[in-house]
């Protein structure tokens, strides 16, 4: 992103179990980057998440977007029903 090219990067110092720890790295790695910007990207989503679901529950707001782009119909809602019911 060529805003974070202008923004200057301050040191964080956390203190977690070292299990925690490990295992963030090993996802890191994973991923293919540093845990660094892993905490980095979850602040940020925290930020965005926040911004796009003002007053929602946590479980409400995660579901934000999740019908983007549907249409659906009674129908078929009933039908999904009457197969998880069966």
């Amino acid at each position: 992103m060529l805003y974070d090219q202008y923004v200057m990067e301050t040191k964080l110092t956390l203190r977690l179990d070292g299990d925690l720890i490990e295992n963030a790295k090993d996802e890191a790695r994973k991923r293919g980057t540093s845990l660094s910007q892993m905490v980095a990207d979850y602040f940020r989503g925290i930020r965005a998440h926040k911004n796009s679901a003002k007053g929602l529950p946590p479980v409400t707001a995660s579901l934000l977007g999740a019908l983007k782009g549907l249409k659906p119909d009674r129908s078929q809602y009933r039908r999904h029903l009457e197969e998880k019911y069966r």
